[in-house]
């Protein structure tokens, strides 16, 4: 999922972030369990959220144990995992593919080609398990690729449509907490979307590739009207999230919601703005030489 669903280390208690990183490395030992090493490479933290929502809202039974890996190879550190561990792992591996498939049909990233096809019989039974809710999450995942192959610059339709994907993510059961998950998946969806394609917005200018926010880009508010939108979207995801009577976990979920989801938008603004000044300084020196 981008890397944008992350913790604000900064803002955290020890505890809390060893309680974070349990449950990540809970989800790194699913994917091994499941899909091995090839599964593993899968991992990031985006999913850890998810895993930690699903748990602190359903409460299932969480084991607790020490082990060590190929990350920490000298101790043990503490990993937690319970059911949502695997359904985050399977999740993960879904998007994954997807994703490979994808980076190898618009860039042609052989690497990309390698690794989808080592996880193409795991996606094969990972949709077999999950049958309509994969379905749709493919046919998803095809309408948005081939809207972006139409150069589709609609931002509320195409964000809306990784929103959607993400609204199947988070709603794993058919129940009374279904449409706030789905309702937050959407909200988290349109954030990653769009914040993915302000990260890109030069790079893809560059080298001539999509991006729903090339219109927009020349606009002299452009800056000011993405912020809105984020946080427009963030408050409405941030809303859906305290409707769940979630306790467990509450001050590490919102940690990630309301500070960490920021991290990497205001790093990349940040440094826009020292390479606007830059170009700015850069034409004045010439202009006074």
């Amino acid at each position: 999922m981008f890397g944008y669903i992350i913790i604000n280390k900064g803002d955290m208690k020890f505890k809390e972030f060893d309680v974070y990183h349990s449950y990540y490395c809970g989800l790194c030992q699913a994917l091994k369990e499941r899909y091995g090493k090839a599964g593993q490479f899968s991992l990031s933290y985006d999913m850890t959220f998810l895993v930690m929502l699903l748990g602190s809202l359903y409460e299932p039974e969480t084991k607790v144990w020490q082990a060590k890996c190929v990350a920490h190879p000298f101790e043990k550190h503490i990993v937690r995992s319970n059911e949502f561990s695997f359904y985050g792992a399977d999740m993960n591996l879904l998007f994954s593919y997807y994703k490979c498939r994808d980076d190898w049909e618009d860039e042609r990233k052989v690497t990309r080609l390698a690794y989808g096809r080592l996880l193409k019989k795991s996606c094969r039974d990972i949709c077999s398990r999950y049958g309509e809710k994969a379905r749709r999450i493919s046919n998803l995942m095809r309408e948005l690729s081939l809207e972006e192959k139409r150069q589709n610059q609609d931002i509320d339709h195409m964000a809306g449509i990784f929103g959607e994907i993400m609204g199947e993510i988070m709603a794993v059961r058919d129940d009374e907490w279904k449409l706030n998950l789905q309702a937050m998946g959407n909200y988290l969806g349109k954030f990653i979307y769009l914040m993915d394609a302000y990260e890109d917005i030069e790079k893809d200018i560059r080298k001539g590739s999509y991006n729903p926010l090339i219109r927009r880009y020349e606009n002299p508010d452009f800056e000011e009207e993405i912020r809105t939108i984020l946080t427009m979207i963030m408050s409405d995801c941030c809303r859906e999230f305290e409707k769940l009577p979630v306790i467990e976990n509450v001050e590490i979920l919102r940690n990630i919601l309301y500070s960490g989801i920021w991290y990497k938008y205001e790093m990349v603004r940040h440094k826009r703005e020292e390479e606007q000044t830059k170009e700015a300084d850069g034409r004045q020196g010439v202009e006074h030489a």
